[in-house]
């Protein structure tokens, strides 16, 4: 199969994810909101995800993978043509959290999906395509909402975004080939035995946890420091602010070079090496002089996104069926930890602004460090 193809839908599930970032200063304005209330616009998607990541990883298990595929991604582009119609913050955040609804049948299926269908260096091969095309998915949305907001208002951004989804989503219907080794499980009582299986599957939930970690500092890390940045003495527009996300790019390159490091180092080893960058160029941030700030985010985002390939990988070596729903768990605990991110780090932000989240950063990829290193223990 193309990497184009998984490439692709990376990219659209993530395009639709993280766009609210870089107009959160606008939102503030327009509604009247603060940054913990304008924030939940960030936040209601991710905590979607996670609460409907188990039930599409047990109704893929049932019904096939393509389908549920296709149909998340022409509901993103309705949905993201909705967000340009909301006359309210409220309906800004209801259409959030529906997209977010519909993600996890483009994320978790896409995952067992890879799985039940590729072998071995394969399935690395297609699951760094399907990141970098995230990480750039997730560029390009904070890119595109940055500028178009700027040029022609924010609801403008969400209508162009909407036409890209449904570019997109017509490609790889069209190309996305059917599954050709999916068996369907439809015996609810195995499913909930599998789902007993994989909780008490000790490797699997310290996995969960990295994951937990991993985007609880990417939300509630990016959330809050482009709100930094969008004020005095940095006062950078929208536009600016997508321009800040270029360094997603360097993410986007790096991620595919690390899959040579993971066999020759072994996957802990770089997940540690990649949370320790990370938590370096957060440091940075701190340090009030834009070009430092802008290359720690560079080495945070890059080692995020590192990390981020180790866990799934991780994923699929801890468990050897009911993928799905192994992935669903994944989902929840990751997308948990976005939502928890953005409320804990907005609380943060409110009281201690970038210093108080940043430092909330810090702690949570201190955890995944010490998961990282008891899940690999565990194994022996």
């Amino acid at each position: 199969m193309s990497r184009l193809v998984v490439w692709i839908v990376g990219f659209l599930a993530f395009l639709n994810l993280y766009p609210m970032q870089a107009v959160l200063p606008l939102l503030m304005t327009e509604f009247g909101a603060d940054a913990l209330q304008a924030g939940a616009a960030v936040g209601a998607t991710v905590l979607a995800i996670a609460l409907l990541s188990p039930l599409v990883g047990v109704c893929s298990d049932a019904v096939g993978r393509r389908g549920l595929i296709n149909a998340a991604l022409f509901a993103l582009a309705v949905l993201t043509f909705a967000i340009s119609l909301s006359d309210s913050l409220d309906g800004v955040v209801l259409m959030r959290f529906l997209q977010g609804m519909a993600i996890p049948g483009v994320t978790v299926v896409l995952t067992a999906y890879l799985a039940d269908e590729f072998e071995g260096a394969e399935v690395s091969r297609l699951m760094t395509a399907y990141i970098s095309g995230g990480v750039f998915g997730g560029f390009s949305g904070r890119f595109v909402a940055g500028y178009m907001s700027d040029f022609f208002g924010w609801r403008a951004a969400f209508i162009i975004l909407g036409s890209l989804t449904l570019i997109g989503a017509l490609h790889v219907w069209r190309r996305l080939p059917p599954s050709q080794r999916f068996v369907a499980r439809r015996d609810v009582a195995g499913i909930l035995r599998q789902f007993r299986r994989h909780v008490a599957n000790r490797q699997l939930l310290l996995v969960c946890l990295i994951g937990f970690c991993i985007l609880f500092s990417l939300v509630g890390g990016l959330t809050y420091l482009m709100l930094f940045l969008s004020k005095a003495p940095f006062s950078l527009s929208p536009r600016d602010l997508g321009n800040v996300f270029l360094v997603y790019l360097i993410g986007a390159l790096v991620t595919p070079l690390t899959a040579g490091a993971m066999t020759r180092l072994g996957l802990r080893a770089v997940l540690l090496f990649a949370l320790a960058g990370a938590a370096a160029g957060l440091l940075l941030t701190f340090v009030p002089e834009l070009p430092l700030i802008v290359l720690g985010l560079t080495l945070f985002s890059s080692g995020i996104f590192v990390a981020q390939t180790v866990a799934i990988r991780r994923v699929a070596e801890v468990v050897s069926e009911g993928r799905s729903l192994a992935a669903g768990i994944y989902g929840t605990c990751y997308y948990a930890g976005g939502a928890v991110g953005t409320w804990l780090c907005g609380l943060a932000y409110v009281r201690a602004g970038w210093q108080g989240s940043g430092t909330v950063v810090l702690v949570t990829l201190a955890l995944a460090s010490a998961a990282g290193i008891m899940a690999w223990r565990q194994q022996h």
